[in-house]
Order: structure tokens, then C-alpha cells, then sequence
């Protein structure tokens, strides 16, 4: 058992991390429900209420800073991220009903899974980068609805906003790094929105540390957007890999 003051500034660190990385290379969103289910003994259900919860807030700044940014004025970025929205809809409850017949030792097996997937993916973003110079083709309608409905269950699972899955499937379908980042800001938050009212119906959240949690995210939001404009995102992304692929074997074992 993690003491207490220990596991509060673990808690912290996970969610300035998992800030950072939301806004700056996608993946990070999920370190908040790593960091809840590592350090506290919550059940899944309350890890993935807790962790959502934090997201209404990070994706809704993300969404205003890429807003500002002019990216999300953009026609096509915010046909994206309109389709998106509209799937976090359906997807999000479906995501949210599962998680609460999931068992623990389940969870964070199924967890560590998601992680690994997470962490290929983000690889894979890495190599088709190159698709960014290509310009910003017009996706279909059924490839978005698809590919955000599926987002979104898994988000819902989990607790997370959805930029993690959403950035490397956009960017592995030919859409630039800004835009994608930008539109599943967007989506994110209708992910949270509609995953806390799941849960807070089953009282599954837990305020005190989704405040812990949440405020050192959102500070790591404003710096992550910043290393995104300003930093080439190579070297942070190899870092995400690598730190999303060390705590997998924890997850599979802990409970």
C-alpha cells in the first residue's frame, strides 16, 4: 500500500504528464487513470469516473487553445471534429456500461493492453509523419463515424478524453499533426461530458482526487500546447512510448 502523501504527488505527477502529452503529441490523457488505479484502490469504475471528469475541463481549454490557434477554424479540421463529436454520443455510454461489469484483476489487464496498443500506434504515427507534408485530404464521412465511434467506447472504458486514440488514427489516415490534435481536443470533451454523466449517475467519481488530479493536468495542458508549436514532438514522443510501455507490466500484475 502506497502511503498516502506519496501517492497524492504520484497522483499529481500523473496528471502534469498526462497534460503535457494530451495537448503535445496526443497520448497522455490515459496516465490519469494509470496513476489512479496504480496509487489508490479505487474500483475501475470510480478510476474511470475520476479520470474522465478531469478531461472536461483539459479538453475544453485544448479546444479553445487550438481555437485561438486557428486551427480549428479551419473547414476541414472542423468537419472532423464536428463528425467526432456526434459519435462521442453513442459511443461514450456503450464504453461506460462495459467498464462496470469489468472485474479489477480484468481491468488492468485490459488496461495494460490498451496501453501497448496505444504505444504502437503513437510508433506508427512516427513513421507515416511524413504524410503531414501531403496537404489535409477530405476524409469520408463513414471512415470518421466509424473510427470515432470505436474512440469513443474505448474512452468511455477507461476514462480517458480520446485525443490518445484519435491523434494517431488521424495522422495514420493522412491528417496533419495540428489538425488532428485539434479536432480530438474537440471530441474529447463531449467524450467527458457524456462519460461523467454516466458515471455520476452510479456515483462513481471520486471529487477529491479528480481535483488532484485534474489541476496539475490542466497546467500540463497549457505547456503541452506550447511544446506543440513550438518544439518538434520526436523526442516527447519517444518518451510517451517508452514511459506508456514501463508501467504495462504493473498494470497486468497489480490487485
Amino acid at each position: 500500500m502506497t502511503d498516502p502523501i506519496v501517492a497524492l504527488v504520484l497522483l499529481a505527477s500523473f496528471g502534469l504528464i498526462a497534460g503535457i502529452g494530451i495537448t503535445a503529441v496526443g497520448p497522455g490523457g490515459v496516465l490519469a487513470t494509470v496513476g489512479l488505479f496504480l496509487f489508490t484502490d479505487l474500483p475501475p469504475a470510480t478510476v474511470a469516473g475520476t479520470a474522465i471528469v478531469t478531461h472536461i475541463a483539459t479538453g475544453s481549454l485544448g479546444t479553445f487553445a487550438y481555437f485561438r490557434s486557428g486551427h480549428l477554424r479551419e473547414a476541414n479540421t472542423r468537419r472532423i471534429a464536428l463528425i467526432l463529436a456526434g459519435t462521442a454520443l453513442i459511443g461514450t455510454p456503450v464504453g461506460v456500461l462495459v467498464n462496470f461489469v469489468v472485474p479489477s484483476k480484468l481491468f488492468g489487464i485490459l488496461l495494460g493492453l490498451f496501453l501497448t496498443f496505444i504505444a504502437v500506434l503513437t510508433w506508427l504515427r512516427h513513421r507515416n509523419s511524413s504524410a503531414e507534408a501531403q496537404g489535409h485530404p477530405r476524409h469520408s464521412m463513414s471512415l470518421l463515424i466509424g473510427g470515432g465511434i470505436a474512440v469513443a467506447v474505448a474512452s468511455g472504458m477507461f476514462g480517458v478524453g480520446g485525443p490518445l486514440l484519435t491523434v494517431p488514427l488521424l495522422v495514420a489516415i493522412g491528417t496533419p499533426m495540428l489538425p488532428a490534435l485539434a479536432a480530438a481536443q474537440a471530441q474529447s470533451v463531449i467524450i467527458s461530458g457524456v462519460g461523467t454523466v454516466g458515471y455520476l449517475s452510479q456515483g462513481s467519481i471520486d471529487w477529491p482526487l479528480a481535483i488532484v488530479v485534474g489541476v496539475p493536468e490542466l497546467c500540463g495542458v497549457l505547456i503541452g500546447w506550447k511544446i506543440a508549436r513550438a518544439v518538434s514532438p520526436d523526442q516527447l514522443r519517444r518518451v510517451m512510448i517508452a514511459t506508456l510501455l514501463a508501467v504495462v507490466p504493473f498494470l497486468a500484475f497489480h490487485g
